[in-house]
């Protein structure tokens, strides 16, 4: 597989994939998995417009493949997604990853590893396949339709099909956490009691929140770092359409074994207690983020310019400034939520329900409008902001026909 920069990567992203039932749910966790999604959509509606984008490839089967991050590349940019983009890199997929193993220790120890797996592999399993199989090859037509011609449907499973590997799009984000859920069925097979041993590393997160987090920043840094410098930061790998990005699946893994940890030992008495220091204080935690933030851009600017000369400490440096940035990120955006989110409100309502849909699908609908608006000579953040809001629209009401029909609602 290719080497592409991490930010430019299909990421999110990020599925709201809920590992509980929904007698389980808790208000400030699901607007917050719907609040990140629209971010993947909004995320990957702009990319085109990046100033980074590379030109749009001549042929699909040139590498590196900059298409499977960059299906649209539009001439008209504009800077400040730069920014936007970098700093949702940073974060929103290990927040994702963190909400999704809230859940998961409760849900495995009611129903058993077996009910559980079953459970998991139709929510996770099935959709992936579809994704992969149906929208990933729908979503890249545009980025054939920008290579040289002749273009016909012929042409272009010519080309799919001689890759050698089979391009997924956002939907990586749902197999790994299928495979993080059967590391976690296998853990409480093993061992029961691990859960209590992963609620206690929590256990006193509510009166002080900023101990879990230095925890966190240590054990995702040494998640993280030795793997960057083994991997480079910006590496993927790929066998077949099971993609993963090669020097943070393990800063994942800790981000999913921190949210059992803070599930296992309730949302409610925990880190995200209403009460508890992290909510009360959502404004420093904001401040820390931002700080964090300039210290890793600050940091990746320190290591580009570095790294001919000391590729290690450049690595080592903007790593640094990685982990800790999403850390705080992470945690800012957990603070806000559970501060201001107390009642259910319509709109918020219908996102949290569709999110899964829509993260699901919404890859089609960013390549296609992406493409049509080409034609158009207007700034690149006035295609940026329309591109999302089509897509958002889109997503929304396709997710929502969707779950009309029972089969697929059981599993969307």
């Amino acid at each position: 597989m290719s080497t592409l920069t991490s930010s430019s990567r299909p990421a999110f992203t990020t599925a709201p994939v809920d590992s509980g039932n929904r007698s389980q749910y808790n208000l400030p966790i699901g607007y917050l998995r719907a609040f990140v999604t629209v971010l993947v959509l909004a995320f990957h509606s702009v990319l085109a417009y990046d100033p980074d984008a590379p030109q749009a490839a001549h042929s699909l089967l040139i590498r590196p493949l900059w298409w499977t991050a960059f299906p649209v590349v539009d001439a008209h940019r504009w800077s400040g997604f730069r920014l936007f983009v970098g700093f949702n890199d940073t974060f929103f997929m290990s927040l994702m990853f963190f909400l999704s193993g809230l859940f998961v220790w409760d849900s495995v120890e009611r129903k058993g590893t077996r009910t559980f797996l079953r459970g998991r592999a139709l929510r996770l399993g099935v959709p992936f396949v579809i994704a992969a199989a149906v929208v990933a090859p729908l979503a890249y037509y545009p980025a054939y339709l920008q290579t040289a011609g002749p273009h016909s449907v012929g042409g272009y499973l010519h080309e799919w099909l001689s890759l050698g590997e089979w391009p997924a799009g956002p939907a990586w984000f749902v197999w790994v956490l299928l495979a993080f859920d059967c590391f976690a069925a296998a853990l409480f097979s093993i061992a029961p009691r691990a859960g209590k041993v992963l609620a206690s590393l929590s256990a006193d997160a509510a009166n002080r929140p900023a101990r879990l987090f230095c925890l966190l920043v240590v054990v995702s840094g040494v998640a993280y770092i030795p793997m960057a410098m083994a991997f480079n930061p910006f590496r993927w790998s790929t066998f077949g359409p099971f993609y993963f990005q090669t020097s943070r699946i393990l800063h994942y893994g800790v981000y999913f074994l921190a949210g059992i940890s803070v599930g296992a030992f309730g949302l409610d008495r925990g880190l995200l207690a209403p009460a508890g220091k992290l909510a009360r204080r959502w404004w420093l935690w904001g401040i820390r983020a931002v700080g964090a933030f300039g210290f890793a851009m600050i940091a990746a600017i320190v290591a580009i310019t570095s790294y001919s000369h000391a590729p290690r400490l450049a690595v080592v440096l903007g790593g640094s400034g990685f982990v800790l940035s999403c850390a705080a990120s992470c945690f800012a955006f957990l603070a806000f939520f559970v501060r201001f989110v107390q009642r259910p409100n319509r709109v918020s309502e219908g996102l949290r329900d569709n999110a899964y849909g829509m993260y699901l699908i919404h890859y089609v609908f960013v390549s296609w409008v992406q493409y049509s608006l080409l034609q158009f000579l207007l700034p690149g953040l006035v295609k940026g902001i329309m591109a999302f809001a089509a897509v958002l629209a889109l997503s929304v009401v396709t997710t929502a026909a969707l779950r009309r029909v029972p089969a697929v609602a059981r599993v969307i």
